[in-house]
């Protein structure tokens, strides 16, 4: 007969080899569970940012709709002392609250950038200057864009041509006007940073402040050449003869409250000379309307913020065209 204590000791053995494996099982059944439950809370988290990025997005849209009816009707309503009740004209934005977000409307005319196809080429090499490219680039990429939209000749080929043509794939310049912005891309020497840039914030830009200025946020093919005060970037400025000191001086004021008095305004003009001929109050018909929105939560706001833009052209009463007053949004911008 088998030993009392072999047998005590082997069912000890069996009920400690059972335990183990128990003890084992609930550990990887917890981490099986735990990991789990990270990853269901992980999911939840990013379905709701998801969902409040598209909130935030519908409502910037929303938001930069109800902007172009302010700007169209601030023209006309004005409360009984003579102020406008919904936008005055040359203010660089509007803020607009709503049910569940706050809004903050960028109103930046294309009048604040120059103009791609009109710009000679010292303004466009004062331009690449003040947007930090070194003094032979800044000469080769004005030389391009000159060359872009210059017709040529069989007698007066462009020697950019074979440039263009040895890309891959290839293609000829148009050698004709910018049709749109973004055809500086396709610019010898044009980088997608030096096109749009390292900082959107509008105030003074440069390697002291972190980043540079976007050059689509200083030429258009709508631009003009006298630029809006309020909100032509200070590279803009710079490329039609206002010193540093002076573009600086005018951001800083501008940021305490836009310069919108015609006496304050020809002040600022002639204390510039020549270069302060080049600026002006407000723009034309098309504009750049860029929102950022800011979702409410409870008493606070969200951390988070959602961009979008829109390129619009405002009909007003009698426009040239001919047509009903109102407004044409030319194109979207999903993230600005």
């Amino acid at each position: 007969m088998p030993n009392m204590l072999t047998c005590r000791s082997s069912g000890r053995q069996a009920r400690g080899s059972a335990l183990l494996t128990v003890l084992w099982l609930t550990a990887a059944l917890s981490a099986i569970g735990l990991a789990l439950a990270n990853n269901v809370r992980g999911e939840t988290e990013r379905a709701a940012t998801a969902l409040d990025d598209t909130r935030a997005y519908f409502i910037a849209r929303g938001a930069i709709e109800r902007a172009a009816l302010h700007i169209q009707w601030g023209r006309f309503y004005h409360t009984p002392d003579n102020q406008p009740m919904y936008f005055r004209y040359g203010s660089p934005s509007i803020d607009l609250d709503f049910p569940s977000a706050v809004a903050h409307v960028e109103v930046v005319p294309e009048t604040s950038k120059l103009s791609i196809n009109a710009a000679p080429p010292q303004e466009l090499l004062a331009l690449f200057t003040a947007l930090g490219e070194p003094e032979n680039r800044a000469l080769a990429i004005a030389g391009a864009i000159v060359d872009w939209r210059t017709p040529v000749t069989p007698e007066r080929p462009s020697a950019f041509d074979a440039i263009y043509l040895s890309r891959a794939p290839s293609f000829l310049p148009r050698h004709a006007s910018f049709q749109e912005n973004e055809e500086l891309l396709l610019v010898q020497g044009i980088t997608p940073d030096l096109y749009y840039g390292t900082s959107l914030d509008g105030g003074v830009s440069g390697p002291a402040a972190g980043g540079h200025a976007a050059l689509r946020d200083c030429v258009s093919i709508f631009g003009s050449s006298a630029v809006d005060v309020n909100s032509a970037r200070r590279e803009t400025m710079i490329a039609l003869g206002v010193p540093p000191a002076d573009a600086d001086a005018i951001i800083q004021r501008r940021r305490q409250s836009p310069i919108l008095d015609p006496q304050e305004f020809r002040e600022i003009q002639n204390s510039l000379g020549p270069a302060g001929l080049r600026l002006r109050i407000g723009g034309n018909t098309i504009y750049t309307l860029r929102a950022t929105v800011r979702l409410k939560n409870g008493a606070s706001l969200s951390a988070m913020r959602r961009s979008a833009g829109a390129l619009v052209k405002f009909n007003f009463p009698g426009n040239y065209s001919g047509k009903p007053p109102g407004y044409e949004v030319l194109r979207w911008y999903d993230r600005f």
